[in-house]
């Protein structure tokens, strides 16, 4: 039954373009009949037709009826037994640890205050000993006779220890005249002599003090 249904539609096929090219080749006819459809038609090229079969029409093939697949048994499910509940065992607060008390500090002494300090007045200055006042007196060294005779001359400076009586302690030749007996009336007439003791403040105090002595030929 369904090779002679595709048969007819075959044929159908083949009726409907026999009419197909029967109106083309009328229609072209009727062109030529023109005098301008002639002529341009033999101003161009002639134009080759062909014929084209017709596409065959594939069959599909009739299809096969379904097969029943077996389905498949299910399983049964194993139901799992439920996990024993959690007991939360009681926890037991870890004791406070308590430390020792440190030891008590021993008792400080008590520091005694740091003793005042004394304040220590500057002390005044040392006024030196004087040989220059007029009310001591102290007579001029004598001039040795050789000395005279053999023209010597020179300066002595004595370095007098005054006590504080103002008396010479101890008398010592700083500096030479050069002639030892010039140098020996020096000593001699200062061992004599009477001083203004050195004073720091108000009291006398013993000093050292320089004397200088000349010895000069007039004439």
């Amino acid at each position: 039954m369904f090779a002679t249904t595709a048969k007819s539609a075959t044929a159908s096929r083949w009726a409907g373009l026999g009419v197909v090219l029967a109106l083309h080749a009328a229609v072209i006819g009727a062109l030529l009949q023109h005098q301008p459809v002639r002529d341009a038609l033999a101003s161009v090229a002639p134009i080759m037709v062909s014929l084209i079969a017709p596409p065959k029409v594939a069959v599909a093939p009739s299809p096969k009826p379904p097969i029943d697949l077996p389905k498949p048994k299910p399983h049964p499910v194993r139901k799992l037994p439920d996990p024993p509940p959690l007991i939360a065992a009681p926890v037991d607060a870890p004791s406070p640890i308590v430390a020792p008390a440190p030891p008590p500090e021993p008792p400080k002494e008590a520091e005694s205050p740091p003793p005042p300090t004394a304040i220590v007045a500057p002390e005044p200055p040392v006024t030196p000993p004087s040989f220059m006042a007029a009310y001591l007196d102290n007579p001029a060294p004598a001039y040795p006779a050789a000395s005279r005779r053999m023209r010597e001359e020179g300066k002595v400076v004595l370095r007098v220890l005054v006590s504080a009586e103002g008396l010479p302690e101890k008398v010592e030749l700083r500096t030479s005249s050069g002639s030892a007996r010039l140098d020996g009336a020096a000593l001699e007439a200062v061992q004599r002599w009477k001083f203004v003791p050195a004073r720091q403040g108000d009291r006398p105090v013993a000093a050292w003090v320089l004397v200088p002595i000349s010895f000069t030929l007039q004439g």
